[in-house]
């Protein structure tokens, strides 16, 4: 069996690099404009970092063509790619994956159609600003505590 090939484009912006607001989400793609693949044999994976006004392309996954057999060997490069990801939109995810996707703290969402990448991104960024979806506030929620636990740590005293 051949080994599974992974290509990743990282698109580096030099005025935005320190720039974490938002949320994390990818989409299971063939041709990076629609959402049209299973997660396990996606052939891309676009991830984006999305805020109520913007959305920024911040890298591309590439996975070599596989078969859906039921095989679970593709599944931990896709994994890994979404390392700090809160949410990947596909057309379809086997159980296992999902239990590894929620376990890894990015939460599956399956669409019941093919939808345009830039469509969903406006359908988030309205959620996000109107009527945020769980997972969006758990997000929230963990970034707020991570604030929050920073501002302890530099109200702590430092002397010796």
């Amino acid at each position: 069996m051949a080994a599974l090939r992974t290509r990743r484009l990282r698109v580096v912006d030099t005025m935005d690099q320190q720039n974490h607001e938002g949320l994390s989400v990818a989409f299971a793609t063939a041709d990076l404009n629609r959402v049209d693949q299973h997660f396990g044999t996606a052939l891309k994976l676009a991830l984006y970092r999305i805020t109520p006004e913007t959305a920024k392309l911040m890298e591309v996954v590439a996975f070599a063509s596989e078969e859906m057999d039921g095989n679970e060997a593709k599944l931990p490069a896709r994994l890994n790619a979404l390392s700090g990801i809160q949410a990947v939109y596909c057309m379809a995810v086997g159980g296992s994956a999902a239990r590894q996707l929620i376990a890894g703290g990015t939460t599956p969402i399956r669409l019941d159609e093919s939808m345009r990448i830039e469509t969903l991104i406006s359908e988030i960024q309205h959620k996000m600003t109107h009527d945020p979806a769980p997972w969006m506030n758990w997000v929230k929620r963990k970034q707020d505590k991570e604030a929050c636990d920073f501002e302890e740590v530099l109200n702590e005293s430092w002397e010796e």
